[in-house]
């Protein structure tokens, strides 16, 4: 199975069509009735009239809904998650946050110009929590640069633990996926992103917490030991 976000997603929906009843041999001389208009099952969209746009950027306002990735490129990332777009959403993700499942896991599917995704313990893009999936939450809320959202295979009801971050405005995303959050603090550290598919040296999420955890920063990983040759110790000039 290719990665749970981008494996051949069919977006056309045949909206308002009206099946034909097939004639009858004792029908021929009038017109053919129809049958009557059957609702076509669509992915519930929560509509702009009741949803605010507006994100608030001050990480110390309801700390409980600011999720914070140190990655392993030496930064932090500030995310707002938003339950009035996507609540199931975002309770699954500071659910799995708290349990520290997020911990080392890779960004595994970076495409330059697109997005970063990650929330894959497994690191082939097949992978996620043992939670249920989730139903869908897609709402009116634009993909803009900055913007994280829930990743899931070509069937709507199937985002479990990965997410994406948008570098770039992509409105062909809109109504498919669920756009839960968006980045307040530390876009140039998403912007650092190692890019690949998977990439060669994946930035990692070293830790994932809620603001309302108080968790400082981790260290930065030490240094590699320098290597050392043959021909180095041979010419080594200590007595």
């Amino acid at each position: 199975m290719a990665s749970r976000m981008f494996r051949k997603v069919t977006f056309g929906l045949a909206l308002g069509a009206a099946l034909i009843a097939p004639m009858s041999p004792a029908l021929a001389q009038r017109p053919p009735e129809k049958e009557a208009v059957k609702p076509i099952k669509v992915d519930p969209v929560q509509h702009a009239q009741s949803t605010t746009y507006a994100v608030d950027t001050d990480q110390s306002h309801d700390p409980d809904n600011v999720l914070l990735l140190d990655l392993s490129n030496g930064g932090r990332v500030a995310i707002r998650l938003m339950p009035e777009w996507a609540p199931h959403h975002v309770e699954r993700i500071k659910t799995l946050t708290r349990e520290g499942f997020y911990n080392g896991v890779i960004f595994h599917r970076v495409i330059d110009g697109f997005m970063a995704q990650t929330g894959d313990p497994t690191g082939t893009g097949q992978g996620g929590s043992k939670l249920p999936d989730l139903t869908a939450e897609f709402n009116d809320i634009p993909h803009l640069r900055g913007t994280v959202s829930m990743a899931r295979t070509d069937e709507p009801n199937t985002a479990n633990s990965q997410f994406f971050i948008v570098f770039y405005p992509r409105f062909a995303l809109d109504h498919k996926y669920t756009n839960f959050g968006r980045v307040i603090a530390g876009m140039d550290i998403v912007d650092a992103i190692t890019r690949g598919e998977p990439p060669k040296n994946p930035t990692k999420v070293v830790q994932a917490s809620l603001a309302s955890e108080g968790k400082a920063p981790p260290p930065p990983a030490p240094a590699a030991p320098a290597s050392f040759t043959a021909d180095m110790l041979s010419n080594s000039q200590s007595n």
